[in-house]
């Protein structure tokens, strides 16, 4: 049982590393209880509280990275702040529809608030771009962590 178990941890991890870039799937959150799973059939002998928690805080300024990326690549370029709630809902929104969504709806809610602010198109576009940039900053930014996060546990059950 413990075979499987350990399995179904490791498919949870590599799941994981797939969700960082294909956005149907919770990456990190999938990655962590992949770790947790293996530490609780190895049943913490290995990777104890002090591990979790240290991966676990890894994990949560991950994924605050990943929501906070495309607000933070529009305000980088100067964004007004209906440009930054754009982003932000168009994030939101662009979760319900797949991979598409998730990478138009920032750009195109940035745009969109930009243009409601009375800005010229070329200077909502880059404001859009600004936000697209920010998303691709805040995958990568995911992926170190997330691998990050499943070096510490190798380290962890080889030498902890």
């Amino acid at each position: 049982m413990d075979i499987a178990l350990y399995v179904l941890a490791a498919l949870l991890m590599i799941g994981g590393l797939a969700g960082n870039i294909l956005p149907a799937l919770p990456g990190i959150p999938m990655i962590f209880g992949g770790i947790w799973l293996a530490a609780a059939v190895d049943q913490y002998r290995h990777l104890g509280t002090g591990w979790l928690l240290a991966i676990g805080a890894l994990g949560a300024f991950g994924v605050l990275v990943d929501f906070m990326a495309g607000v933070l690549g529009a305000k980088r370029v100067g964004a007004s702040k209906a440009a930054l709630w754009g982003a932000s809902l168009g994030t939101v929104i662009g979760m319900f529809f797949s991979i598409p969504g998730l990478i138009l709806g920032p750009f195109v809610g940035a745009l969109a608030g930009e243009l409601a602010s009375g800005n010229s198109v070329l200077r909502s576009a880059h404001v859009g771009v600004g936000t697209w940039l920010g998303l691709l900053f805040g995958t990568l930014v995911k992926l170190v962590i997330s691998l990050l996060m499943i070096g510490m546990f190798g380290f962890a059950m080889l030498f902890g």
